[in-house]
């Protein structure tokens, strides 16, 4: 096992399924210890079990992320059993997915339930590190954003705009915590074999993977490495930025 955050602290949201399950195994492979936000209760409890199994120290607490006393709760909860929080991984999120359409057509309450799920959940769990990151002087924390933010997806307005706005906040706070030794930086996947996609029809994923230079949909263990990388001293001069993970479908 890779020892790069030996006795870490890594906070995940998002962490019963896909992307932050994959994220979590990966952060208590490399020697953190893990806290599990989700509000998939049984999922999580799993997840938790599996990271006991690689002898490290979990915590899950299920709870909806965009509740702001909630989140409070859970944090301090994760505090008192592992101790101040080293990581955050901000990967609670999601797209429209059956309620998607074109803008002309959309259902606003949508666009607000986007907002709170993808923008709102990351700034309340960031605030909850903050402060004790810059007076310790140390801490890294990582959104997941989207390609969407910023290729302009068809039908995907208002999760692109969600998105966006968590690359916006990652900027902003990057600059006010990089004078204190904090890194803030963002990831943004293009399409990623989780539930959702394999509920897709196979000509749709088809036509999906055919605009990828890759030729290939990305698995969670890619864009767990890259958030792996941004949570190691490895990356301890690169903050404010926008890591694309999408195998070449949209360059900046």
């Amino acid at each position: 096992m890779s020892q790069l955050l030996q006795n870490k602290v890594a906070v995940i949201t998002g962490s019963a399924n896909g992307i932050g399950r994959t994220t979590a195994l990966s952060l208590a492979e490399s020697g953190a210890n893990i806290g599990l936000l989700d509000f998939d209760q049984g999922r999580l409890e799993h997840v938790c079990a599996e990271i006991h199994e690689l002898g490290r120290k979990a915590v899950s607490v299920p709870l909806d992320c965009t509740n702001g006393v909630h989140v409070a709760s859970a944090f301090k909860r994760i505090r008192e059993s592992l101790g101040e929080v080293d990581i955050l991984v901000n990967g609670v999120g999601q797209s429209a997915r059956e309620r998607m359409t074109d803008f002309a057509n959309a259902n606003l309450d949508t666009f607000d339930f986007l907002i709170d799920v993808n923008l709102k959940s990351c700034v309340l769990c960031s605030h909850q590190v903050a402060a004790v990151m810059k007076a310790r002087r140390a801490g890294k924390i990582i959104n997941i954003a989207s390609e969407s933010a910023v290729n302009g997806s068809p039908r995907c307005w208002d999760y692109g705009a969600a998105k966006a706005g968590v690359i916006g906040f990652t900027r902003s706070v990057a600059q006010e915590l990089a004078p204190f030794g904090v890194n803030v930086n963002a990831i943004a996947p293009g399409p990623v074999r989780t539930q959702a996609i394999d509920k897709m029809e196979k000509g749709l994923i088809d036509s999906i993977i055919a605009e990828i230079p890759m030729r290939r949909i990305a698995e969670p263990e890619d864009v767990a490495n890259a958030i792996l990388f941004f949570a190691s001293d490895q990356s301890a001069f690169i903050t404010g930025q926008t890591l694309l993970v999408n195998g070449g479908h949209w360059m900046l």
